[in-house]
């Protein structure tokens, strides 16, 4: 792997695809990847624990419907966002497979897709789970493809930072469709993933920075340097460490969840002292794949964490 050298002059990104004349060869695994099934799956855990830890209840099948409704318009907002950004997609050598640049799904199909699970989605949890989740849901689909895809992600190395925040909302979209409001634990909930999101995708965009320079998207390995980059996880991990602690410090959670995220954090910020620290060749290649590694696993067991805590508090095992 190489690394792209500071202030690397970016290609103009072409704008979304056009619309082509090709009938449609698309399978039904091609529409499940324009979901982006992985994205999913933690839009969807971190929806279920803000769900079961709110207060109140809510009934199996409400429940289940709201995580459904919450799944489809993650589903959507993916879709739209590879309609979007098929001419960036095809450059890069980790997503020119994907059903668009790969021809397999004319664009056409994948707008008609994403707008109608979208409109579906939001309709769905408004009339029969909560209006004002399905209002979060709604803010959420519009900010990740208008204001991140369409804006921040070709105009600013600040676009994960901004745009992290609509991979935040689902645990508060959980909370408000038990609640029908948002308090402070949900906001805590929001704030873990928002300050998560810069290290996470960062670090993976050390890895291919190659891939961004040649799409003309200015991410910050691109615009400010690897080092600035490096500079930047260590700042953000050093936030998130005491963030993720928050929900114990203020009464939300207990020692479980205090234990796990204590942990979690002290690795958090060894292995992004480790990427800030190796600067070149292979331990430098090494080092952001641990923290990118890592990162994934992090938010899964602060939310397990969570969850498990809640429930040893519902059952008499906690106090």
């Amino acid at each position: 792997m190489s690394l792209a050298s500071d202030g690397a002059e970016l290609s103009r990104p072409l704008g979304p695809a056009s619309a082509r004349a090709e009938p449609s060869i698309a399978g039904v695994e091609d529409y499940l990847a324009l979901l982006k099934p992985r994205v999913m799956s933690l839009v969807v855990f971190t929806a279920l624990v803000g769900l079961l830890v709110a207060p109140g209840h809510v009934h199996p099948v409400i429940g289940f419907t709201a995580l459904l409704c919450i799944a489809i318009g993650a589903g959507a907002s993916g879709a739209l966002n590879m309609w979007y950004d098929a001419d960036i997609d095809a450059v890069m050598t980790r997503t020119k497979s994907r059903p668009i640049p790969a021809g397999r799904v004319q664009p056409g199909e994948a707008l008609a897709f994403g707008a109608t699970l979208a409109v579906f989605s939001v309709a769905t949890l408004g009339l029969l789970v909560d209006w004002f989740a399905a209002a979060l849901l709604a803010f959420t689909i519009f900010f990740y493809v208008f204001v991140y895809t369409m804006w921040l992600k070709r105009v600013t190395p600040q676009n994960i930072v901004i745009g992290g925040a609509a991979g935040a909302f689902p645990p508060m979209i959980g909370w408000a469709s038990v609640t029908g409001d948002v308090t402070l634990a949900p906001v805590l909930m929001f704030l873990i993933i928002f300050l998560w999101t810069p290290p996470h995708f960062w670090a993976l965009s050390l890895l291919k920075s190659d891939d961004y320079a040649r799409a003309g998207v200015p991410m910050l390995p691109v615009v400010a340097g690897h080092d600035e980059t490096r500079r930047q996880i260590l700042i953000y991990s050093l936030i998130l460490a005491p963030v993720g602690l928050a929900p114990t410090l203020f009464g939300f959670a207990g020692y479980v969840y205090g234990a796990v995220a204590l942990a979690c954090g002290a690795i958090m910020l060894t292995l992004a002292w480790r990427v800030y620290r190796d600067r070149k060749g292979q331990a430098a290649v090494s080092a952001a794949r641990k923290l990118f590694a890592f990162s994934l696993l992090y938010v899964f067991l602060l939310f397990a964490a969570l969850l498990a805590d809640y429930e040893f508090v519902r059952v008499g095992l906690l106090r």
